[in-house]
């Protein structure tokens, strides 16, 4: 007897074949008897990943291919789900991919492993890591937004890996699709990006991913056939070292755990076999090996994972029992096992302070507090997050990233896991070339309502960003790009949106390092700082509105040195805690209601920004607390009076 328990048939197939001769003409994993059989053809695997600039359809596409490689039942929940791979919370709060994910369909006898990658410039190391797994890449474009800065970003990146682009022009239901610009758009960039002129014949696609239909023209078909044809024909079979006589080997891109078998290994095998309980030599990147045993291995397919006995190279797996690998290390088997080239990364852009709450308040709300515990996660979040970097710091560590998001992300993260943190102000990574303080610079490209426009100019011209080109688009909103040190884009984002009432569109690329001309410092009124502490009232806040802008509530927990709010001039201390005094004679006429202003409510990106030199951000599971460094109002002015 036959069961085909993963076996998925494409739409085109007839549903009524017999599973013994369906299984004759694939190369799907199946059971015979109990025991499982594997694909060995590398021909018939394909390797691809999904690139794009953020918000421009590629987790929707990966969707509409899971659910019509008959990846799942009609009955299952997923079937009704959209942005299925993006699976974290903060993911799905803020709409954007933060980490890669791998997935695998099945298409008339072929496998297709699917990379799905993050779409924002923070999260550039997900993308570099895992394009090393892919022959192949599908290039997502808007069809009206067209080429945006990470279409720029991927592209090279996929490019200078010599990938097979595949370029689908998505979105073409819009009102204001351009397609004929945007395909002009597209050659532009190949042709400033292509290594080679063999990569400037490629092939191009349309597609509404929403709706799960493409076409080699603007008229779709009803599905999208001509997508999974298109990476079965046009990207190449997994490119391997055939000489299995060496052993194998597996260059880790990913980690994954669980709570059943622990750390997982993920990678692709590029070259002979790999197999259960097989022992391996795990080839450190700083040149140490560490002897180990593959307890699992594991295929993909759709959300989930197989397990299997033995993969072949060009396969994408997951081993288990590995628990000293790490990103960037090799996996080897043999005698004289060889290690392969390490996964080259950006420098980090930005750094900042994460370390234990030292507020008066500390230890209320969180459950981990101690420095140790804070270490323990931050070198945890090492194993995965390789674009980051860590050093210890006073009671802390310094955390360096590629940008506000990345470092915000982490910071989130482990809000919600419980821990109690003390963040300091982002800060400029910078390094020396020949002697020469170099600073990172960034492309920043900006689109505004015409109305807008001079707000974004003069803030940009107080931050001496360069103006690089200017133009009005087909949607009648202009797109500035300017060229801008990172160090002033540190408090950008919140200024612009304030400027332009919330309707700017602001994304930044890399674009290297400059000599330091001048460093910039960020300028902003003072703060107003609670020179009491208590619980605030609403008698002192009502007061204190006149002088700024409020950042708490009435009846919540004050203590000195905090921040309440911003000031209209310079830095206050004031006391938000004072409350009326009652006494037992009576008054002509009665005291009106007090009316406050709603206060703001800061997130946290927004109070990273707001941050100064001299401030700390308290990040707990429950609260985010601007405050002094000094909470003492009479040192935080004698350490004034000492720096004038």
């Amino acid at each position: 007897m036959i069961r085909s328990p993963i076996k998925a048939r494409s739409h085109e197939e007839n549903t009524n074949t017999d599973d013994s001769d369906f299984l004759k003409t694939t190369n799907y994993s199946y059971k015979i008897n109990g025991k499982r059989a594997y694909m060995n053809d590398k021909s018939k695997i394909r390797n691809v990943a999904i690139i794009a600039h953020v918000d421009h359809g590629k987790t929707t596409l990966v969707d509409a291919l899971l659910k019509q490689s008959n990846t799942f039942r009609e009955n299952q929940a997923e079937m009704g789900q959209t942005l299925i791979m993006d699976s974290g919370d903060q993911e799905h709060e803020r709409g954007i991919t933060i980490t890669a994910k791998q997935t695998a369909v099945y298409h008339n006898g072929y496998k297709i492993n699917i990379i799905d990658t993050p779409g924002h410039a923070d999260f550039s190391g997900e993308v570099e890591r895992t394009l090393n797994m892919a022959d192949g890449v599908l290039l997502i474009v808007d069809a009206q937004e067209g080429p945006m800065p990470q279409t720029k970003f991927v592209l090279q990146k996929a490019l200078e890996l010599n990938l097979t682009p595949i370029v689908v022009i998505n979105k073409i239901d819009k009102p204001a699709a351009r397609l004929g610009e945007v395909e002009d758009e597209i050659a532009d960039l190949f042709l400033e990006l292509a290594t080679n002129e063999a990569q400037l014949k490629y092939p191009t696609y349309y597609a509404i991913a929403r709706d799960g239909k493409a076409g080699k023209t603007p008229e779709l078909d009803n599905d999208l056939h001509v997508i999974f044809d298109a990476i079965i024909n046009e990207i190449p079979e997994p490119q391997v070292d055939p000489d299995d006589s060496k052993g194998a080997q597996l260059l880790v891109a990913a980690l994954a755990a669980d709570s059943y078998l622990g750390k997982y290994s993920i990678g692709k095998i590029f070259r002979g076999k790999l197999k259960k309980n097989e022992a391996v030599t795990i080839m450190k990147t700083n040149g140490e090996t560490v002897r180990g045993k593959i307890d699992s291995l594991y295929t993909y397919r759709g959300l989930g994972r197989e397990e299997a006995n033995e993969a072949i190279a060009g396969d994408i797996v997951a081993l288990a029992g590995l628990g000293a690998a790490s990103i960037g290390d090799t996996i080897a088997t043999g005698d004289n096992p060889e290690a392969l080239p390490t996964i080259e990364l950006e420098a980090p852009t930005l750094s900042i302070y994460i370390g234990p709450n030292t507020s008066p308040l500390k230890g209320r709300e969180g459950e981990f507090t101690t420095s140790r515990q804070i270490g323990d996660r931050l070198q945890k979040e090492l194993e995965t997050n390789i674009a980051l970097r860590l050093e210890p710091q006073g009671l802390g560590y310094k955390v360096s990233g590629r940008g506000e998001l990345h470092l915000s992300v982490l910071i989130e993260t482990m809000r919600r896991e419980g821990y109690e943190l003390e963040v300091g102000r982002p800060e400029v990574v910078y390094k020396m070339e020949d002697g020469v303080e170099m600073e990172p610079v960034e492309e920043l490209t900006i689109e505004v309502s015409p109305e807008y426009v001079g707000a974004v100019s003069q803030e940009l011209g107080v931050r001496k960003a360069e103006l690089v080109s200017q133009e009005m688009t087909t949607s009648g909103s202009t797109r500035f790009v300017y060229t801008i040190t990172t160090a002033a884009l540190i408090g950008l984002r919140n200024n612009l949106l304030t400027g332009t009432k919330g309707t700017a569109i602001m994304n930044t690329l890399p674009k290297g390092y400059q000599p330091v001309t001048s460093h910039y410092q960020q300028e902003r009124n003072g703060a107003l700082v609670a020179s009491e502490a208590g619980q605030s009232t609403a008698y002192a806040l009502d007061a204190a509105q006149a002088r700024g802008v409020l950042y708490i509530p009435p009846q919540v927990d004050v203590y000195q040195g905090m921040i309440v709010g911003l000031s209209k001039k310079d830095e206050l201390d004031i006391n938000v805690c004072r409350e009326k005094q009652l006494t037992n004679m009576r008054t002509h006429a009665s005291d009106g209601a007090i009316q406050l202003t709603p206060h703001t409510q800061l997130s946290l990106e927004q109070c990273l920004d707001f941050l100064m030199e001299d401030e700390l951000l308290e990040v707990t599971p429950k609260s985010l607390r601007l405050r002094k460094k000094e909470l003492n109002p009479t040192m935080r002015k004698r350490q004034r009076n000492h720096a004038q």
